[in-house]
């Protein structure tokens, strides 16, 4: 049984960083993409990131581009994402996901989710 567990949310003022944290129990992290998602305030869940299974390829949401930064640690079976230069509009309960299979992007493609964790951004 897979389990995620987000850490690292808060609140900070636009401009400032968070490091957001997802630790995955299993024994299939290796060889899984991993992903952030973020829903804000009656808002649909949306993708931020994606990280491929050995680093090798990560894609992020054009709004936060050269801001957030995915990355992953195989031998702790951990993914973070560090966001710079946060935004109001960053403001979300932030998810992460082990991916199943198909496009990276969509819900539909993610077996596994964590609880999310709250980022506020004020401005």
């Amino acid at each position: 049984q897979v389990q995620l567990v987000e850490s690292g949310g808060g609140l900070v003022q636009a401009g400032g960083s968070l490091r957001l944290s997802c630790a995955y129990s299993g024994r299939t992290f290796s060889s899984t993409a991993m992903a952030w998602f973020r829903q804000a305030p009656g808002k649909g869940r949306e993708f931020v990131s994606v990280i491929t299974r050995r680093a090798q390829i990560t894609y992020y949401k054009d709004s936060v581009k050269g801001r957030f930064t995915i990355s992953r640690d195989n031998t702790e079976n951990t993914v973070s994402l560090q966001m710079n230069s946060l935004k109001p509009e960053d403001t979300a309960v932030y998810y992460c996901a082990a991916h199943y299979s198909g496009d990276y992007s969509r819900r539909e493609s993610y077996a596994y989710w964590g609880q999310g964790t709250q980022v506020t951004v004020s401005s």
